[in-house]
């Protein structure tokens, strides 16, 4: 089977069980806002914010290397250095952990208003940030080791499904509200962690030890250096519908956060199909680098962006005609989020476009690089939705959010070129069929 044909497939698994635990997940935040109201589900979104932000720190950043070093060691025959990068991420996670339970409550008070909302669900919000930081670091590992599957399936099928099952045993059980609702999915989710986490052991246990003599310091020194600047690219990327909710749970009521927030988790559950592209690409395209093997290098990240841009495409008409369908479960309040969903998942063909340029910058030992670019994003966010949002109310923070993709998005391609002289985006490739096509000539 050819690469592209195998990423089409294994991606369309991946999306297919992504699809199928987000469907679990609107069910389960559809019944908050029928049942508790548009407020309720508001302030739910803007705890479950707080807690992945959170859990994106505990481990230091580790959860956003983790697939680039094992996938290195393991093509480089060093086991050992497996179980010395996951012995340092989980012992960070737990320390980081402990920090945050000693001095999380207090630092909340410097948060205003969202600050109070946060504190009175601390002990879940705690709990669900240590069990998420958790499994994105198991992720992390279990895909370097070319178990993609294995990695996506706690967040993608499970946590979903404890979500819904939170809503019900609270309803039927406890006839209580969202602090219940939220301590029975911490419980859970923690126990599902610690599964995860055994699973994750016994798939390194696997790994053959390897007979080389790796200097540790020197690959101790490695980890940090691309940490560091990954753990703010992720918060910039992966979780950043998460900072725009806080940054918006000041501009917005609960009602209109609930609003935006659905359209960002739709929005998301788009974007997981290109990067379920990306990810069983990973492995590949750092074998490939590891062996200097820059044709290989260039034709599978060339091959990834095909198909991310045309499963974008799709998805941004998807959203468009079936949008409003699943916004009207939430009742018929969420409609007025049909314009601002189509305007967000304009930013799936944006981000796909450009390429996988963090990747292609951390893999040539630039992993600094990218933060201007994150930060200019960053900074266009909250500045777009302090002129747009007050005046123009969801769409503002639709318009918003897509322009602070693309200002990101086109600095990192930037940044990108003008450092290591690669092209990753998607145009090399359409060039080269053009060319291609011209130097064919017509057919007789």
């Amino acid at each position: 089977m050819k690469l592209p044909s195998s990423l089409a497939s294994q991606s369309a698994i991946i999306f297919l069980s992504r699809i199928f635990g987000a469907g679990v997940m609107f069910l389960g935040q559809a019944a908050i806002a029928r049942f508790w109201g548009q407020a309720e589900l508001g302030e739910y979104l803007v705890v479950i914010a707080a807690a992945n932000l959170i859990g994106v720190f505990l481990p230091l950043g580790f959860q956003t290397i983790g697939t680039y070093f094992a996938a290195e060691y393991r093509a480089k025959g060093q086991g050992r250095m497996i179980w010395r990068f996951a012995l340092a991420a989980y012992g960070q996670w737990l320390a980081m952990t402990l920090l945050v339970v000693a001095f999380g409550l207090s630092l909340l008070t410097f948060f205003g208003p969202t600050g109070v909302v946060i504190s009175s669900h601390f002990p879940a919000v705690v709990a669900i940030a240590a069990s998420t930081s958790l499994m994105l670091l198991n992720a992390s590992l279990l895909i370097g080791l070319k178990r993609p599957f294995a990695g996506y399936a706690a967040d993608t099928l499970i946590r979903p499904t404890l979500v819904l099952a939170g809503f019900v045993v609270t309803m039927a059980v406890f006839d209580g509200g969202i602090a219940q609702m939220l301590n029975i999915f911490a419980i859970g989710y923690g126990i599902v962690g610690v599964l995860h986490f055994s699973l994750t052991v016994w798939s390194l246990s696997r790994v053959p030890a390897g007979t080389g003599q790796e200097v540790v310091s020197r690959e101790m020194g490695r980890w940090w250096r691309f940490a560091v600047p990954w753990v703010l690219v992720t918060m910039a990327t992966d979780f950043f519908f998460d900072i725009d909710l806080i940054a918006l749970s000041n501009l917005l009521s609960h009602a209109d956060l609930a609003i935006f927030g659905v359209c960002a988790r739709i929005f998301s559950l788009a974007s997981f199909g290109v990067v379920a592209v990306y990810a069983v690409i990973l492995p590949e395209v750092f074998e490939a680098e590891a062996m200097s093997d820059r044709t290989r290098f260039l034709t599978r990240i060339g091959d990834a962006n095909v198909v991310a841009a045309w499963l974008s495409l799709g998805l941004f008409a998807a959203a468009c005609v079936f949008g409003p369908v699943v916004l009207l479960l939430f009742g018929p309040g969420f409609l007025v989020g049909s314009v601002p969903l189509a305007v967000l998942c304009l930013a799936l063909a944006v981000r796909s476009a450009f390429g996988p340029t963090n990747l292609v910058l951390s893999i040539h030992d630039h992993p600094y690089a990218s933060l201007p670019a994150v930060a200019a994003g960053l900074l266009t966010l909250i500045g777009t939705n302090l002129l747009l949002v007050p005046p123009f109310g969801l769409i503002g923070a639709s318009i918003a959010a897509l322009i602070a993709m693309l200002v990101w998005s086109g600095g990192l391609w930037l940044i990108t070129y003008l450092i290591i002289g690669l092209d990753v985006s998607i145009f090399p490739r359409i060039r080269n069929r053009r060319k291609a096509t011209v130097d064919a000539g017509p057919a007789d």
